[in-house]
């Protein structure tokens, strides 16, 4: 399996300031993998796809991303590799219309695949095609949310990573997110997904990680984390 990782991280340790936040985790992902990563509130979740995007500075620990030391790669460097960050509060420009959102990013995969065209996009988001002209800061929420996972998908990353993708957005619009999601999946792209809707999380993924205070309190197949008697100790519910 260890030629096949897209992500390799170990004994990762992660401060802001003076706050310890996570404590020596670990975490794979392998290529067409989707990874559930789930805990309370203040767990260390954001905290881990940040250290591994390479977005908090202070950090320690082995990332390995593609088979290459990125222990220490800045964001820029990590998304060369085929790395696509979907953010919590999503992130996009809002003096851009949806369209130059979109096409500004645009570019084939590492191995030339252009399987996510503009075409397929528009596709996949319909509402999006009725809002091309439209600026960013005009979308509703579950529309920016739409545009965000759609430029992340027009780089054909190998690996993307939504973070509390769903937060804050009406049912209808929940249940479309859930739907691409599940399209990604059968892509063949690896997902690490971070949701407060933990049930759906595993019912999407292949594995998932429970932190705790920032440390792997449960790890393996997702199914049977599903079925682990503690989970609701973990999570709260």
């Amino acid at each position: 399996m260890g030629a096949d990782l897209i992500v390799d991280a170990h004994s990762i340790h992660a401060w802001y300031g003076s706050s310890h936040v996570l404590h020596g985790v670990a975490l794979q992902i392998a290529r067409g993998q989707t990874v559930g990563l789930l805990g309370r509130n203040g767990m260390g979740k954001s905290t881990l796809i940040r250290t591994l995007l390479g977005h908090v500075a202070q950090r320690a620990g082995h990332i390995r991303l593609f088979g290459k030391d990125a222990s220490r790669y800045k964001p820029h460097e990590v998304a060369r590799l085929g790395v696509a960050y979907v953010p919590e509060g999503r992130g996009v420009f809002p003096n851009l219309t949806v369209r130059e959102n979109l096409v500004m990013v645009a570019r084939r995969g590492i191995d030339g695949r252009n399987d996510w065209s503009f075409e397929r996009v528009m596709a996949t988001f319909p509402r999006l095609q009725e809002r091309l002209t439209n600026l960013g800061a005009q979308l509703s929420g579950g529309e920016q949310q739409m545009l965000s996972i759609g430029r992340a998908l027009m780089t054909h990353p190998e690996l993307i990573v939504l973070d509390e993708a769903t937060e804050g957005l009406a049912p209808l619009i929940v249940a479309e997110i859930w739907r691409v999601i599940g399209e990604i999946r059968k892509s063949g792209i690896a997902t690490l997904i971070v949701d407060r809707d933990y049930r759906r999380v595993l019912a999407h993924a292949d594995q998932a990680v429970v932190l705790q205070k920032g440390q792997v309190v449960l790890q393996g197949r997702a199914d049977d984390i599903a079925k682990d008697p503690s989970l609701s100790t973990y999570l709260g519910v």
